[in-house]
């Protein structure tokens, strides 16, 4: 049996890792992210003004200021996005506005991303937090996307165990063959680091099996190798 001394992953190489997967997972589904947005406002703005038929013209102000904010999200201007453009509203506006309306959550959502982008973990963490899980094949990546995300910043501030309870959430959250894999390999990456070998083994496992035409699954079993 190889030695394996230096297989096993660092704290500092785990959190490596994570950094750098984010960045690429932005880098490499910006539409997607972006449509998976745009899917739950049409979805959710036809609710918001059924809902509150009687301010109707509310709530068609709030979906505007969302495709607003939206643009600028697709776009990749952080800050505009949260603060707005000087006409229209950015996400944090329209979370003080709608807060408690779906809009409002998924401002909340969209506006932890922006501070992730921008470098600000705290504040991504503070909105993040307060996204309300929709319903819907959309919503359940954007469910899945915000508990990973949420992981990644505990990962990287060495709240491993919450990090890890965390990416096994955002697995269940959408079994879908984009994030399922994706967080499951973080968790492996988590659970190794913590000294959980057999779960890390599992969450390998099921990205071989289940997962296997994924981009994770190109490297796996270099992974699984390690472990067994």
């Amino acid at each position: 049996m190889a030695n394996t001394k230096n297989q096993d992953p660092t704290y500092e190489e785990v959190v490596t890792e994570t950094v750098g997967k984010t960045e690429q997972f932005f880098e490499k589904n910006q539409k997607l992210i972006t449509w998976a947005l745009v899917a739950i406002i049409v979805i959710i703005g036809g609710y918001f003004a059924n809902k509150y038929l009687v301010a109707q013209p509310r709530a068609e102000k709030a979906s505007a200021e969302m495709f607003a904010a939206i643009q600028n999200f697709g776009a990749e201007e952080w800050q505009v996005a949260l603060d707005g453009d000087g006409n229209y509203a950015g996400f944090l506006e329209i979370i003080d506005n709608y807060g408690s309306t779906p809009q409002g959550s998924l401002a909340a959502h969209y506006a932890g991303i922006c501070y992730l982008r921008l470098g600000d973990k705290e504040s991504a963490m503070e909105y993040l937090s307060k996204y309300d899980a929709a319903s819907g094949a959309p919503a359940e990546i954007v469910n899945a996307q915000n508990l990973g995300l949420q992981g990644d910043i505990l990962s990287d501030g060495g709240d491993l165990e919450k990090a890890a309870a965390l990416y096994r959430k955002a697995v269940k959250a959408s079994e879908n063959s984009l994030t399922a894999p994706y967080y499951l390999k973080k968790l492996g990456q988590v659970e190794e680091a913590l000294g959980n070998k057999a779960a890390a083994l599992a969450a390998y496992q099921r990205i071989a099996d289940e997962y296997f035409n994924s981009l994770e699954a190109r490297d796996i079993d270099l992974y699984i190798g390690r472990l067994k």
